[in-house]
């Protein structure tokens, strides 16, 4: 997301012209080098990559904002817009770069979506700027003047709008407080209320809400479930770690953390983060419903298999992140695992509400209880990972990546726990009449009418812009990325779980922003592939090759 000012007006023009990677080179005393990639839909730079600096001995800001400044032209913003970044975190990583992530601002209101993460390494030199800002705002007639509709009007409205949508009235999980932000969609921006609302009743929803915040017009909602906060711990059980042992809903035994006392004992595991609690819903649907209690510790009976499965998975899920990546818990800082099963009567869905996880048990014709598959509960954990990482907006091809990295990792999970691992998502627990279906196969999207290639993708707006259906373009990629094959006519030399799993989780945790297209993915990965094993590595070459296997160049 930067440029040199050294770089030429012209040279900045033709960049922009371009749909590929450009190289190009700073004044000769600097040893510096640079590759700009292009967003083809954008026609702005999402990747900026190479040696961008000098070794410098300035902090990892001076270093980011200096550059910036410089390139001013290329990202089409001015100086008093540049001085309005917020920092939103800065960390180190397990490679020895400095991490900075950076919001947009304009006149001290945040852009929505327009986040860049720009890298530094440990000699003080800028790496790369990943991410997609939005140009020109200091242009917009529409941004002249602020908001003058107050915050607490555009709420109302937006509350109308959605109990209309649903047909009644929601039980909202919390408070939902507006915020001001800059809401910039087909070339137009403006000042917005943006708004958040979870519930669970009468039907479960996390939608998200943009309102004018001059004429009080809704500018866009959706449906965001799959994405998660936060949540918060104090359960406040005492007792006595233990260990129980129990029967998941197909019928296998499994050993996990308990808490006993005099009561008997609690699905809770004190061990990992800030614990892992799990609840019964009683085939209601409020939430949390009742912590799950048992008087032995011996977890057999058949109303138990769900609450087993969920509290077993959702611990194996934990420590796959903490072993395999160093990841404490979805958000990096402990946060506690809450699961309720039981959810409704004949409910078919899983989902991550917001705040925590949910399970129907299924109608028995089309889905059995649904903990009881592990890469379902590691799918929608993962959609957490990404809400306090990349933070994909849940509609179009971000949503559709969204979708895709929860069913890498949640393939990749069972893999590691060597869990009847296939290539396919809730196949466990889909169907149980019919013998080898699944929800999606990632090694053949086609198989539930989804794309394998870019050139088929949906273009519609259901699915909110295709993030299901989408998401079997990368799907087929990752699949290939691993284990290899030829798609389309191109040969990909598979690398194994192990190293395609460290090359995504970096991509979605350093390079991914909200606003992410595929062709952003497809550049993300390769600079995270070039970070773990070097840019001529024959696993650069096969991320390559699987992106433009299916079509994403």
């Amino acid at each position: 997301m930067n440029k040199k000012k050294l770089l030429t007006l012209s040279l900045a023009a033709s960049l922009a012209l371009s749909a590929t990677a450009v190289s190009a080179n700073t004044a000769p005393t600097q040893e510096t080098t640079e590759k700009v990639h292009i967003n083809k839909e954008t026609k702005m730079p999402d990747m900026i990559y190479g040696k961008l600096t000098t070794p410098s001995n300035k902090s990892a800001k001076e270093i980011v904002f200096t550059y910036l400044e410089e390139n001013e032209e290329l990202y089409k913003f001015g100086k008093k817009e540049l001085s309005n970044f917020k920092i939103v975190s800065q960390e180190k990583d397990d490679l020895g770069f400095t991490k900075l992530k950076m919001q947009q601002m304009f006149k001290g209101v945040p852009v929505f979506g327009s986040v860049i993460n720009a890298h530094v390494d440990q000699d003080g030199v800028l790496n790369s700027v990943s991410g997609n800002l939005t140009p020109e705002l200091y242009n917009k007639q529409s941004l002249k003047k602020g908001a003058t509709l107050k915050a607490d009007v555009a709420l109302e409205k937006a509350k109308a709008d959605l109990n209309k949508k649903i047909g009644s009235t929601p039980e909202l999980e919390s408070e939902v407080t507006p915020e001001l932000v800059v809401y910039f969609q087909d070339g137009n921006a403006n000042y917005a209320y943006s708004a958040e609302f979870e519930f669970l009743y009468p039907e479960p929803g996390n939608y998200q809400y943009f309102v004018d915040a001059k004429t009080g017009e809704i500018l866009d909602s959706y449906n965001q479930i799959h994405e998660a906060k936060p949540s918060t711990g104090g359960q406040g059980i005492t007792g006595s770690d233990s260990t129980g042992t129990g029967k998941g809903v197909l019928g296998d035994t499994k050993t996990f953390n308990t808490l006993t006392n005099s009561s008997g004992s609690y699905l809770v595991d004190r061990t990992r983060g800030n614990g892992i609690f799990t609840y019964d819903a009683k085939n209601r649907t409020r939430t949390p419903g009742t912590l799950w209690l048992d008087s032995d510790n011996v977890y057999n009976a058949a109303y138990d298999g769900a609450a087993v499965d969920a509290h077993a998975y959702a611990g194996q899920t934990y420590d796959y992140f903490k072993d395999v990546h160093n990841r404490n818990s979805y958000d990096g800082n402990g946060a506690d695992l809450v699961s309720t099963v039981h959810y409704g009567r004949d409910y078919n869905n899983a989902f991550w509400s917001g705040s925590q996880m949910v399970y129907g048990d299924g109608d028995g014709n089309t889905f059995v209880p649904l903990s009881g598959a592990l890469d379902v509960i590691a799918h929608e954990l993962t959609h957490a990972v990404t809400d306090t990482t990349a933070d994909l907006i849940y509609q179009n091809e971000s949503g559709a990546i969204n979708e895709s990295m929860s069913d890498i990792f949640g393939t990749l999970v069972e893999f590691h726990f060597n869990n009847n691992p296939d290539w396919q998502v809730g196949e466990d627990i889909y169907t149980p009449n019919i013998a080898g279906d699944a929800l999606r196969s990632m090694q053949d999207p086609t198989l539930s009418g989804d794309p394998d290639h870019y050139s088929k993708r949906y273009t519609g707006t259901g699915d909110y812009g295709g993030v299901h259906i989408n998401s079997g373009i990368s799907n087929k990629a990752a699949y290939l990325l691993a284990n290899g094959g030829t798609h389309y006519g191109v040969s990909v030399n598979g690398i194994g779980n192990d190293k395609a799993g460290a090359i995504y989780y970096r991509t979605l945790t350093q390079y991914l922003t909200p606003n992410s297209n595929y062709s952003h993915f497809r550049v993300s990965t390769i600079q995270a592939a070039t970070d773990l094993y070097g840019a001529s590595s024959a696993e650069v070459a096969s991320v390559k090759a699987a992106f433009t296997a299916v079509g994403v160049n």
